[in-house]
């Protein structure tokens, strides 16, 4: 419970604890502009260790970490090759175009996931004339498709597809961390197809702000010059590296938890009727909730007077995302409003 009420709105609302405040107030600090922060330091060199990458830079958003990643990877007039409901081009305001001047090549994919037939299919011929891709951007999980996790496996056949094609490949990791959790699979194992990866902080994790892109020393150092360039480069940093650092520490483990709070926040809403649920789908901590005839927002409304948060993201659709503010009694709570609306 945050602020006295449930909210499910995203995992982008919980606040810092007593003991992140307390390692925020203690961290070392100096003027990492000037390359002399030992905090941030600490956090880029574990990360990119976790992520199995050389080097990485610690930026305020996931959004400035995929673009510095396209900026990096690319040129201006190459085309992107991305899934159709990707957060870098359903949610990041253009930033492809606007600040690397690149075009977007669209793909249909399931639950966000596509395949390397369908990249086969959207690659144009060697011609003059066309916008050729130069690089190919997975989201893993895919916050559209509902949490979902990509399976290895299909990662590998679209990696390996675009590496035949000479493309460039970033990993959109911000609930990595998730995939992780629900997989098995580490960090690295994941990160290892990739040229470039982002991983948030400030999700599931916890952690007030702050993510990092991760990726060999070159492309990293060319990053930090975007990043620059782009108003991203802070001083004295480490204040919110040590808060980043403490939530990688202490809040991986129990993710899990909010995957478990998730699946039965869907099995208990898929019995209710006029509701659309689909409890078989859920893999990690994200549940898109179909409300039937009734108005999303109206309903979002009347849960929120019984202290309940959750996000209209359609007309008739409601999103849940389950998080460390949110304990197992209180989904039960949740399914009990719920059950009382009229």
């Amino acid at each position: 419970m945050l602020n006295g009420k449930i909210d499910l709105r995203s995992d982008t609302i919980t606040q810092p604890d007593a003991a992140m405040r307390e390692a925020m107030a203690n961290a070392v600090v100096g003027d990492d502009v000037l390359g002399d922060d030992p905090t941030v330091q600490e956090l880029e060199r574990h990360t990119a260790s976790l992520l199995g990458k050389e080097a990485a830079v610690f930026v305020p958003s996931g959004t400035m970490a995929n673009q510095l990643a396209i900026r990096s990877l690319t040129r201006p007039g190459d085309a992107i090759v991305l899934d159709g409901n990707a957060h870098i081009y359903c949610y990041e305001a253009g930033a492809p175009a606007a600040l690397a001047g690149v075009q977007v090549s669209l793909l249909d994919g399931e639950r966000g996931q596509f395949t390397a037939a369908q990249l086969e299919a959207v690659l144009p011929p060697r011609d003059d004339h066309f916008a050729q891709p130069s690089l190919v951007c997975i989201e893993n999980t895919h916050n559209r498709g509902g949490g979902s996790v990509w399976p290895l496996e299909q990662i590998e056949s679209v990696t390996s597809t675009a590496r035949g094609h000479g493309l460039a490949l970033h990993l959109d990791g911000a609930r990595l961390w998730n995939a992780s959790a629900a997989s098995g699979v580490s960090g690295a194992g994941y990160a290892g197809h990739f040229d470039t990866v982002s991983v948030c902080f400030s999700k599931g994790l916890g952690a007030p702000v702050g993510s990092i892109l991760a990726g060999s020393a070159d492309v990293i150092a060319k990053a930090r010059f975007f990043r620059k360039q782009q108003g991203g480069a802070m001083r004295q940093v480490g204040i919110l590296a040590a808060a980043a650092a403490h939530a990688l520490e202490h809040n991986r483990a129990r993710l899990a938890d909010d995957h478990a709070n998730c699946r039965a926040l869907a099995n208990g809403l898929a019995k209710l009727p006029g509701l659309e649920v689909d409890a078989e789908g859920v893999e990690t901590n994200m549940l898109f909730i179909g409300t039937g005839e009734r108005d999303a927002a109206a309903l979002a409304k009347r849960l929120d007077e019984s202290g309940i948060r959750l996000l209209a993201t359609g007309p008739h659709t409601l999103r849940a995302v389950t998080n460390l503010t949110v304990s197992a009694g209180e989904i039960v709570q949740v399914i009990t409003a719920f059950e009382e609306l009229p």
